[in-house]
């Protein structure tokens, strides 16, 4: 029997901050094509790691800003980086740094763990985010590009598309994730179904839909505007 070896300081810090990274240049370089970035892009990459796509985002986007979580990674990309002038390293909570105020994009290897609280905090349409190209569970992947069955899901839909992109093995990175991953395409709807400053408004209405409750605190003109909003997407959603 093979003898298992034995686990690094590294391994454990990836593991406990819930990160699987790439370990092929090749695939970083198609997630950077199929993400489109362009020269003049200002790209946010959570999770950067070790940098292998950092690197690459660093060859086509006009800044990149390298968010990582862990200090000793931090480090690391701190030293890879230091002379190359698009990319800015910063060390800190993806959930809490201060996101940029003009418009960006996100294409990040997300830390599988914690891509739901990622989603909640870039979806918010207040915010610049344009689009984001994000590596997670492939089932998690298909369930956001699906239909919305969640209130979650069905309360970004008015301001943001979902589409799958590639699938990707588990192989393709490390340490080894139990399971596949896939590519979250979102992109900013360039006509909204309602103004960005709806959307906690709308949130709250949606979670009433799905828990049976009745929206309070609205006039008949405004659940009716909320309400429409709903049926435009739930529509526009169904198969043909």
């Amino acid at each position: 029997m093979r003898e298992r070896r034995a686990r690094t300081p590294r391994d454990a810090r990836r593991r406990a901050h819930g990160q699987n990274l790439l370990a092929s240049r090749a695939l970083a370089r198609q997630l950077v094509d199929d993400a489109g970035v362009r020269s003049d892009d200002l790209v946010v990459e959570i999770g950067a790691g070790t940098g292998l796509l950092t690197s690459e985002l660093a060859r086509r986007a006009g800044a990149v800003l390298a968010v990582e979580l862990d200090s000793a990674f931090a480090e690391q990309l701190r030293r890879r980086f230091a002379a190359h002038e698009r990319v800015t390293v910063i060390e800190g909570d993806a959930l809490r740094i201060a996101l940029p105020r003009q418009p960006f994009r996100v294409v990040a290897n997300v830390p599988f763990n914690a891509s739901t609280a990622i989603l909640q905090r870039l979806l918010d349409p207040m915010l610049g985010l344009e689009r984001a190209d994000l590596v997670l569970q492939w089932e998690v992947a298909r369930k956001r590009a699906g239909r919305p069955r969640s209130a979650l899901s069905a309360s970004w839909a008015p301001w943001w598309r979902f589409r799958l992109g590639r699938r990707i093995p588990s192989a393709a990175f490390r340490p080894r994730p139990a399971v596949a991953a896939g590519v979250l395409v979102v992109e900013r709807r360039r006509a909204p179904f309602l103004p960005p400053e709806s959307f906690e408004e709308y949130a709250r209405f949606v979670r009433s839909l799905y828990d049976g409750s009745l929206a309070r605190g609205l006039d008949g003109a405004r659940w009716a505007e909320l309400f429409g909003a709903w049926d435009s997407f739930q529509t526009r959603s169904r198969p043909t």
